[in-house]
C-alpha cells in the first residue's frame, strides 16, 4: 500500500490550477516505479524517500517541476538542470517524459540510493595566482648572498610569494628592514617564510 503523507495532498490541492496535473502525475508515477516510496515535506516540497531522498516535486506561480536529487548520475552528466528541476519549468502534463521514460528513471533513482552511490561533489577551479614581482630590495639583497638566493629560486612560487608579502605587508620602512634582514637570514638556512609553524 502506498505512503502518502497528507501535506503532499494539501500541498498539491493548494498549487496553482495548472501545475496540480503535473503533480498529481508526477507522484503517480513515483509510486508506480517505488511502491515502498515514503512522502514528506523537505524545505517545504513535496519529497519522496528511499534510502535518501530520491527525487522531489514544487509549484510556483507560472511552473512546476520535478526533479532527481542525484540529477547528473540519472540523467547522465550531459543533462542540463534548471534551477531545481531534471525537466525545465513545466506548465502542463505534456511536459513530463512519457510515463514509461519516467518510470524508469525514477527505478534508476532507486538503484542509486539501494547501493549507496553518493552524488559526486563539483570540483572547484582555483584560478591560479599570477606570480608575484620580487621587490627591488628584496632582489639586491638575494644577489648579495649567494645561499639565499639559491634557496629563493629553488622555492615553489607559492613559499616565494610568502616572503613577498611578508615584505610588502610592513606598514613602516624599519619593519620593512628587519624584516627584509630576517628573510634573508631564513633562506640563507633554506627556510620556509613559515617554518616555525611547520610539523618537525
Amino acid at each position: 500500500m502506498p505512503t502518502t503523507d497528507p501535506r503532499v495532498d494539501a500541498y498539491i490541492a493548494g498549487a496553482p490550477e495548472f501545475a496540480r496535473p503535473i503533480l498529481e502525475r508526477a507522484r503517480a508515477v513515483v509510486h508506480e516505479a517505488c511502491p515502498h516510496v515514503e512522502e514528506t515535506l523537505k524545505w517545504g516540497m513535496p519529497t519522496f524517500m528511499h534510502g535518501g531522498i530520491l527525487c522531489g516535486m514544487a509549484a510556483f506561480k507560472q511552473h512546476a517541476t520535478f526533479g532527481f536529487w542525484k540529477h547528473a548520475l540519472v540523467m547522465g552528466e550531459g543533462a542540463e538542470r534548471t534551477g531545481m528541476g531534471s525537466f525545465g519549468k513545466m506548465t502542463s502534463v505534456r511536459d513530463l517524459p512519457p510515463k514509461k521514460e519516467l518510470v524508469a528513471l525514477v527505478r534508476k533513482a532507486m538503484a542509486l540510493n539501494e547501493q549507496g552511490v553518493k552524488t559526486p561533489q563539483a570540483r572547484q577551479r582555483v584560478a591560479a595566482r599570477p606570480p608575484v614581482e620580487t621587490p627591488a630590495d628584496l632582489a639586491d639583497a638575494l644577489r648579495a648572498n649567494a645561499a639565499a638566493r639559491g634557496t629563493f629560486e629553488r622555492f615553489a612560487p607559492s613559499h616565494r610569494r610568502e616572503y613577498i608579502e611578508w615584505l610588502e605587508e610592513a606598514k613602516r620602512e624599519e619593519t620593512r628592514r628587519k624584516r627584509l634582514a630576517q628573510a634573508v637570514e631564513w633562506l640563507a638556512e633554506g627556510k620556509p617564510r613559515n617554518w616555525k609553524y611547520m610539523a618537525r
